[in-house]
């Protein structure tokens, strides 16, 4: 694959990460919300402390959340592009839109999907401010041991594919995979700072709806992102290719 092709992908990762960004934006008013101003409420009438509040809250659950929401997507969206362009043909004959597919599911259930079981997020009150340095270490750590095994995964795949056919192959990965994080999440260090009088209804809201918003982000960019990526690399007809080195665009 060329720089010039690669380049284009990556701009529409961007870019459909963007638009899955503000998809997940408009889920996240929706859902999100409520449960961030619960844990607020609850903060607020178990703290003795009282902060000046320098953005207001209604600017943190706008203009606040959009730029975070867009910000990750584009984020995410150019680096799975990346990832999209190295597995293309690399991990069988599945085309743009079934490796779009695969790459944004991929890292739903990695960088998303596994370090939420160990530790899932939580609404604002039900965790130690003092702690916040060790929680973000073992995350990101989570989030690292999940890409290792799922790379790995990948190639053992690949390896026993050719002996054992696809379906056993893939069989075998998915238990491998299953196996490594099923020990890492028993050995990793737990961190369950939840107030016991917390409520548990705003909690599962919380969390299901963080849970809710990262997978319309990932599946709104795999459908994005495979018609774009497929639009890219079909080839051309003799009268596109001549429309296109004139300038004159073609009818879609």
């Amino acid at each position: 694959m060329n720089s010039a092709i690669v380049r284009t992908l990556l701009v529409r990762g961007m870019l459909s990460g963007l638009s899955a960004g503000l998809l997940a934006f408009g889920l996240g008013r929706l859902i999100g919300e409520p449960g961030v101003n619960a844990g607020i409420a609850y903060e607020k009438a178990h703290s003795h402390e009282h902060e000046v509040e320098i953005v207001s809250r209604a600017m943190q659950s706008t203009a606040g959340l959009a730029t975070a929401v867009l910000v990750f997507g584009t984020a995410v969206g150019g680096i799975a592009a990346l990832v999209f362009c190295f597995a293309l043909g690399r991990i069988g004959r599945f085309g743009a839109r079934a490796t779009a597919a695969f790459v944004a599911g991929g890292a739903f259930v990695t960088v998303y999907m596994v370090p939420f079981l160990k530790y899932p997020a939580n609404p604002p009150g039900a965790n130690d401010p003092d702690t916040i340095g060790k929680r973000t270490t073992l995350y990101f750590g989570m989030i690292a041991l999940a890409v290792l095994v799922g790379v790995g995964v990948v190639i053992l795949g690949r390896r026993l594919a050719g002996r054992y056919g696809n379906w056993n192959a893939t069989l075998a990965g998915a238990v491998a995979f299953i196996a490594v994080i099923a020990v890492a999440i028993a050995l990793l260090p737990t961190v369950d700072e939840v107030p016991k009088d917390f409520p548990a209804s705003v909690l599962w809201q919380f969390r299901m709806a963080s849970l809710g918003i990262q997978a319309l982000l990932w599946a709104s960019f795999g459908v994005i992102f495979g018609f774009l990526a497929d639009r890219a690399l079909r080839p051309r007809t003799a009268d596109e290719a001549r429309a296109a080195a004139s300038g004159v665009p073609t009818a879609v």
